[in-house]
């Protein structure tokens, strides 16, 4: 045929005759299908067609005078002249001779499927698409279930015209395309019934942090549109690749998303498709199997492989995905390359951070890892875009492409709908704004006029601030810094921020805390979920079951999502050591959570009583403790994140710390077996007496300098009173210090130090260095400083 090409004959040289979309599609159609990928079948139009089109019906010079002297920047005249040459160029003729290849290419496809009518989509794709510092993707317009000859034609026609939509007229000038060199192909594929099932988005790289060791998954019931435009908030994914290629459920966290409406067939030819409310029940559960998850993940690697083969280097990858709901298959249905952090200088990073708070005014998915101030523009309809005044925040319900022409001109974005693969997510990226999606109700939340701070800087939730809030941001090239013979670890918190974090040049984590994770990730006493039953509070048991819901039980609930939160920080700094301390909540603080108060006794001192190693093999906590080592388990077996150790807190004896040791092995988690290692908190003057004695048992010691100074100098530090008193930089504290790396190192055993004080004295951490000690693990703000303070100790000792 002269202006078709079906998908087998096409590969990512034919950009420039059926464009970025379409030779992708084909690349992946004849390469990868053999590699066990599934992409739907299909051909598209060639750039000459759409030549053919535009001057069979004379519509070059009308093109010309139309645009001629636009100014993109008026909302008014844009609108105008794109109305009048998508006008033209959709009620133009068909020439016969195209229309005739484009009929016998559809019949062709249906002999193939076997399906009358066959369902297709017709989606456009520019000749100068995704070019390396262009993206059109979303520029024009798609059209899905379309049936019959006939409806391909003029959808066909209806995709030329979308060339010139108002975003992408503007969104041309603004990269300095020529107008009419240009073109446009329509890409016609078999429809997968994902209206039945599910579809979707996943990058092969954090959408966010950029970290390429994740793919990264979005999923939501019905086409996958409504997830593109944001008009859900879907269930997200994260997937490890370097585990998964080496055959481990490298599965690292999942987080459910509301996904309220669906995308439908219609039986309208007019309406070809419908939005449906989803049903309660399966709005509370995830929409793909952890089996399919994996699947796509793999799906993901073997086309980023290929891509970056072909490029020369790594090439991240922006991928749709979709699942039959008749056959159960999955397929991949477009890819391209990932234009933001592909481009991104990583020698350079970037530290936000707010100065002060005020009333959260809205929350949402946290995008862009940036602070913006501005006054609140909140706009409720596409009608009102010329309101946006350049600086300020625009608050809307969701954004689409015809947007994007004024979004440029914000300080940040906020929406009440969306995920971080929508639609106002990848706009902001790409224009390198914050924008906090999927907020619920902003635009009602936040007063037109106001002024606001938005913050991404937080982790995974982002926050909308009533006020203009002051807030620091430091650059830092760290292309070239020395690693010092100190290790220089990180105390890492929350599993939101470890993808960032890791990008800070460090040698691991020194401490990641368990009950950070069960704090923010679930929320419940897990004595409650394993004596649900028992409780007496209906409204408590009510709201345990609803938190975990998506799971086969409650039990499992808690062991998956601890489980989760371990892996993301694990994988985040893989293959480095990450050092997991175990549970350290006192009872006050676990009576707190939620059904905590009956499994809790009421302490004078929480601080030096049922807490730590003693909870542990207690019969009040004992089987509580068993699902804390369920999870270790499934991260270092199931996951494959054997860069894992375990550190037990405020073991007091070392007869105690044996008894928990013994309890571990019973639980499946036996020091030194494939190459486990468990340390202990050194934090009780006790540790260091009896050092020995616990370094028969342990495989080294990580200072608690909080603990340790609070029993060392007598000062209960959660006093206002004797605040004044607490002070790691006492004699007694660096003698203490001293003994512990004295002990250790004697010992050949790890010795480091995880607690506050190098961070807040950089006198302690040279104290340290000159000392000898292994490894200090800092509060990530004040790595990149300590790390060049070292580094002169260091040089300062060698002389």
């Amino acid at each position: 045929m002269k202006y078709i090409r079906f998908f087998e004959e096409l590969g990512l040289s034919d950009v420039a005759l059926v464009g970025g979309k379409n030779a992708s599609l084909g690349e992946m159609y004849c390469n990868l299908t053999e590699k066990g990928i599934k992409i739907p079948n299909g051909f598209a139009t060639t750039a000459d067609a759409y030549w053919h089109y535009i001057e069979y019906n004379n519509l070059k010079d009308d093109i010309a005078k139309t645009l001629e002297g636009l100014d993109t920047h008026d909302m008014k005249k844009l609108a105008e002249c794109g109305c009048h040459l998508r006008s033209i160029i959709a009620h133009a003729t068909m020439p016969d001779d195209l229309e005739t290849e484009i009929v016998e290419a559809y019949q062709l496809l249906v002999q193939q499927y076997h399906e009358r009518p066959l369902a297709v989509s017709v989606r456009s794709s520019a000749t100068a698409e995704d070019l390396p510092d262009a993206s059109f993707a979303g520029q024009q317009e798609s059209y899905l279930n379309v049936r019959g000859k006939k409806s391909v034609v003029e959808h066909i026609k209806q995709v030329y015209a979308s060339l010139f939509t108002n975003r992408a007229i503007s969104y041309r000038v603004d990269k300095g395309f020529d107008h009419l060199k240009v073109a446009l192909s329509a890409g016609v594929q078999k429809m997968v019934r994902s209206d039945l099932a599910s579809a979707g988005v996943m990058f092969s790289i954090d959408t966010e942090s950029g970290f390429n060791n994740a793919v990264f998954i979005t999923s939501s019931y019905g086409l996958g549109e409504n997830v593109v435009q944001g008009s859900v908030r879907p269930d997200e994914a994260y997937v490890f690749k370097p585990l998964l290629k080496e055959g481990y459920r490298a599965l690292l966290g999942r987080t459910l998303g509301e996904k309220a409406i669906k995308m439908v067939y219609s039986e309208s030819m007019k309406h070809p498709t419908k939005n449906v409310h989803v049903p309660l029940e399966d709005q509370r559960v995830y929409c793909l199997s952890e089996d399919e998850l994996l699947k796509l993940a793999n799906y993901a690697v073997i086309i980023e492989e290929h891509y970056s083969e072909l490029a020369g280097h790594l090439q991240p990858m922006d991928i749709e995905w979709a699942k039959d709901g008749k056959s159960g298959e999955l397929f991949i249905v477009q890819a391209r390359p990932e234009t933001v952090h592909s481009r991104r200088d990583y020698h350079v990073i970037e530290f936000y951070k707010l100065k002060e708070i005020s009333a959260i005014l809205a929350q949402g998915k946290s995008v862009g890892g940036k602070i913006a101030t501005g006054r609140a523009r909140v706009i409720k309809d596409v009608s009102q875009i010329e309101e946006l005044e350049p600086g300020e925040v625009l608050i809307t319900d969701m954004t689409d492409p015809d947007w994007e022409p004024i979004m440029k001109s914000a300080a940040a974005i906020v929406t009440n709908r969306g995920g971080r693969t929508c639609h106002a997510a990848i706009i902001s990226r790409e224009l390198g704004l914050p924008a906090v999606v999927g907020t619920g109700s902003g635009t009602e939340t936040i007063v037109d006029g106001d002024m606001v701070t938005v913050s991404c800087a937080e982790g995974e939730t982002g926050f909308v601030y009533a006020g203009e809030l002051g807030f620091k941001l430091k650059r830092v090239n760290v292309g070239e810094l020395a690693r010092p013979k100190t290790k220089i670890m990180m105390n890492v918190a929350s599993p939101d921020r470890a993808f960032d974090f890791s990008a800070i040049p460090n040698d691991g984590v020194g401490l990641a805390r368990l009950e950070f994770i069960i704090n923010n990730s679930i929320g419940i006493h897990p004595n409650a979920i394993l004596e649900l039953e028992k409780i007496i509070d209906a409204k408590v048991k009510r709201e345990i079951r609803r938190r975990a819901e998506a799971y086969d039980s409650p039990v499992d609930f808690y062991v998956q999502k601890l489980a989760e939160g371990i892996a993301m920080i694990a994988a985040a700094f893989y293959p480095k050591k990450v050092i997991f301390r175990m549970s350290d909540f006192k009872s006050n603080e676990y009576a707190n959570l939620l059904g905590g108060k009956p499994f809790e006794p009421e302490e004078e001192n929480p601080m030096i009583g049922f807490r730590g190693a003693s909870r542990y093999y207690s019969d009040a906590f004992r089987e509580a403790f068993a699902l804390e080592c369920r999870a270790m388990r499934l991260v270092r077996e199931e996951k494959g994140l054997k860069n894992v150790c375990l550190m037990l807190p405020f073991t007091r004896t070392p007869t105690e710390g044996q008894k928990v040791l013994d309890l571990m092995a019973e639980f499946g988690l036996k020091r030194g077996e494939d190459g486990l290692q468990v340390y202990v908190m050194c934090e009780i003057p006790a540790n260091i007496i009896a050092a020995d004695a616990f370094l028969d048992i342990f495989d080294g010691f990580s200072i608690g300098s909080n603990d340790l100074t609070q029993l060392t100098l007598g000062v209960d530090r959660d006093s206002a009173l004797v605040a004044h008193v607490f002070d790691e930089r006492e004699p007694a504290m660096l003698e203490m210090f001293k003994m512990a790396i004295t002990a250790c190192k004697r010992r050949g055993k790890y010795i480091g130090i995880c607690g506050q004080a190098p961070s807040d004295y950089p006198e302690i951490a040279d104290f340290l260095v000159r000392e000898g000690i292994e490894s200090m693990s800092l509060n990530p703000d004040s790595v990149l400083e300590t790390t060049m303070r070292i580094l002169e100790v260091e040089k300062e000792k060698q002389d």
